[in-house]
């Protein structure tokens, strides 16, 4: 089937790159033409693990890159929106590029077309789009919900390998058409969820804003257990023994971040209140999610006596490990904070520090970015572990004590084992385990299974 993606974002690259491994004719279209040009030479802009491998087979083949929507859209059935959804002034999501993209193809679009929005969009952008073309005098067109469910670091295989699709129109016709599409997840007996356009629309922000709340109930329950004694490592490894539970996402931290929870969440508590059901859960998710920063900042505080002059190396800047997005990034803003409170900020990431330079923007300037770890902790007073890569997970502890000057470690991610960096001369801290490492040299409890 002959696909156009609008957009050659995260969501539309992936997509387009994916469908294309289908088996499926698709041209990716995008206004900047420095950033078609790169993806035509198979340059991928950012880094996702097995795309570039994806875009350079396919490219030339069934992948093609284009400035021009008539030649993207001129033989093409269906239509992915792809475009950005940005945060709004009051929180909504900004939905000019959407409305800007079903004008462009509309005056285009010939016979029958299926109209498919792939971003992130709240409750009734379907109609909003059926509308625009009904002004625009497209009538011949089915327009289809079908929402991303991909984690950034792993979205090829959650693409090719979903948990789910769900597919939201009232045509018969437009869901045989996307059948047709995702026919190769039919084969691996994929669940496909077919539903009207608005619930496609609300699962989404649905299922973003539960796990969400997952984060920022976990890291409620760490500042608990700093204060009790309890260690929240195994706390949440029992908790997600429970398959009522399960366990992912109960990993506490600095808090969540990345292109869809911050702004999914807001726009959720927008929508609640819009429609006069506020969303107490999630707005409670939001106001934990903003503290855990200063939790950060208050445990750097204490273990210095003050920060104004101090040395601080911030390990992680992405704000998830096997991706260089830094959107929300809870390592800029702690960055910002320390740079506010006079510290000397030094910072190493394996992969976004080039995205985190521009993204902190004139700030950038007062930090010293690094080659690697142990030139980061050069001559610092804390170690702060922002981001679980896996390196950090293995960091040869004694050769980090010799080159810092103060050794204390903030452990964010929980990465680390505490006994062995308290054996090593390390003071550890942590998210959820302080009491415990305090009490004795490592976890107070283990998880046994007999």
């Amino acid at each position: 089937m002959d696909i156009a993606i609008i957009g050659t974002g995260y969501v539309g690259l992936v997509t387009g790159a994916c469908l294309a491994d289908f088996g499926h004719t698709v041209r990716c279209v995008d206004r900047e033409a420095a950033r078609v040009d790169l993806l035509s030479r198979g340059i991928v802009p950012f880094h996702e693990p097995g795309l570039t491998e994806l875009v350079t087979r396919l490219g030339g083949r069934r992948l093609h890159f284009t400035t021009s929507i008539s030649e993207a859209i001129s033989d093409a059935r269906v239509v992915f929106l792809a475009v950005g959804t940005p945060e709004g002034v009051n929180g909504e999501a900004d939905l000019s590029q959407v409305a800007d993209a079903v004008r462009a193809i509309a005056p285009l679009l010939t016979g029958y077309r299926v109209i498919v929005t792939k971003s992130t969009v709240p409750v009734g952008t379907g109609a909003l789009v059926r509308g625009w073309l009904d002004e625009a005098g497209v009538a011949e067109t089915d327009v289809v919900s079908n929402p991303e469910f991909l984690r950034e670091g792993s979205a090829i295989s959650d693409f090719l390998r979903p948990d789910r699709v769900v597919i939201g129109t009232s045509s018969e016709r437009a869901a045989s058409v996307m059948r047709e599409i995702y026919r190769p997840l039919y084969l691996i007996e994929t669940p496909i969820v077919f539903t009207d356009v608005e619930t496609a629309e609300m699962i989404k922000y649905a299922a973003n804003g539960f796990l969400a709340v997952k984060i920022s109930f976990i890291n409620e329950i760490a500042a608990l257990c700093d204060r009790t004694g309890a260690d929240v490592h195994v706390v949440a490894k029992a908790m997600g023994l429970d398959k009522r539970i399960g366990s992912k996402f109960l990993h506490p931290g600095p808090g969540y971040g990345g292109s869809c929870f911050p702004k999914d969440t807001r726009a959720l508590a927008v929508m609640g209140t819009q429609h006069g059901i506020p969303q107490q859960l999630i707005e409670a998710a939001i106001r934990v999610n903003t503290r855990q920063r200063t939790i950060v900042i208050g445990k750097l505080t204490d273990g210095l006596g003050g920060l104004a002059g101090r040395t601080v190396a911030v390990l992680g800047l992405a704000f998830k490990p096997n991706t260089s997005d830094v959107r929300e990034a809870p390592a800029l803003g702690l960055c910002r904070d320390l740079l506010q409170e006079g510290a000397n900020v030094r910072a190493f990431d394996p992969i976004a520090t080039e995205e985190a330079a521009r993204a902190l923007g004139d700030a950038a300037a007062s930090i010293v970015f690094e080659p690697d770890v142990y030139a980061a902790a050069s001559g610092a007073d804390a170690v702060v572990i922002m981001t679980e890569w896996n390196e950090f997970r293995g960091l040869d502890l004694e050769k980090l004590r010799s080159v810092v000057r103060t050794p204390l470690v903030l452990d964010c991610r929980n990465v680390l084992e505490p006994a062995r960096a308290v054996a090593t001369g390390f003071v550890y801290r942590s998210i959820g385990r302080d009491a415990t490492v305090k009490a004795s040299a490592g976890p107070a409890s283990t998880l046994a299974l007999r």
